[in-house]
């Protein structure tokens, strides 16, 4: 069987968005380095900060999967130009992803563009700078 598509995965999640206030619906989906594709949608509440992204969902849904080792991203929206990750989101894919992933935004009319991880988000914080200076815990 043929590997997933992760725009018709994106495409297809993004249509369950829960969206009642912005009315922009986003879908993401991620690769895993097992192969395995996995969706996620913006959900949002009427308490605005407790909503979630597309892309939080998608590697939510990962991680209880099993997996742990983001290969590839897709984001979609419809807009007039691809929409990139928010800076949170951003973070949370570099947390699973090295810095030569590939995350490709698309809008739904067609248009795309493709960054790294580490374009997206040049000096990411990681757990090296978790260590106290001196090396002691």
């Amino acid at each position: 069987m043929p590997p997933q598509s992760l725009l018709d995965v994106a495409r297809a999640v993004r249509e369950n968005a829960h969206v009642p206030y912005s009315h922009f619906k986003v879908g993401a989906a991620i690769r895993a380095a097992s192969g395995a594709v996995y969706g996620g949608c913006n959900v949002e509440n009427v308490a605005y900060p407790q909503g979630t992204c597309a892309e939080a969902g998608a590697i939510a849904a990962m991680v209880a999967a099993g997996d742990r080792v983001i290969a590839e991203v897709l984001v979609i929206a419809d807009c007039p130009t691809p929409v990139t990750p928010c800076g949170g989101c951003r973070q949370k894919i570099a947390e699973f992803a090295a810095g030569d992933v590939a995350v490709t935004m698309c809008t739904t009319d067609g248009l795309s563009m493709m960054m790294t991880v580490a374009e997206l988000l040049p000096g990411v914080f990681d757990a090296s700078q978790m260590v106290p200076a001196g090396g002691g815990a």
